[in-house]
């Protein structure tokens, strides 16, 4: 890709969303994943697979606050 095919960007279009909102909407959506263990289906298949990614959507949360804290990831992205 050359200079002439990058697309340009007004500096409103990369601001950083809200931090603090996404953590807590990933945290909410790993709580309600977790509330479908109360379903009417049968086998642990479905279980296995809601603890896996609310734990992925946890970790993620905690993966960021740590890189953060410890200057390891931009705060401005």
């Amino acid at each position: 890709m050359s200079a002439e095919q990058d697309p340009v960007y007004a500096p409103d279009q990369l601001k950083p969303g809200n931090r603090k909102l996404a953590r807590i909407g990933a945290l909410g959506t790993a709580v309600v994943m977790l509330m479908f263990f109360w379903g009417n289906h049968e086998g642990n298949t479905e279980n296995i697979f809601l603890v896996v990614f609310a734990l992925g959507l946890v970790g993620a949360v905690i993966a960021d606050v740590v890189l953060r804290r410890n200057g390891l990831k931009p705060n401005d992205q």
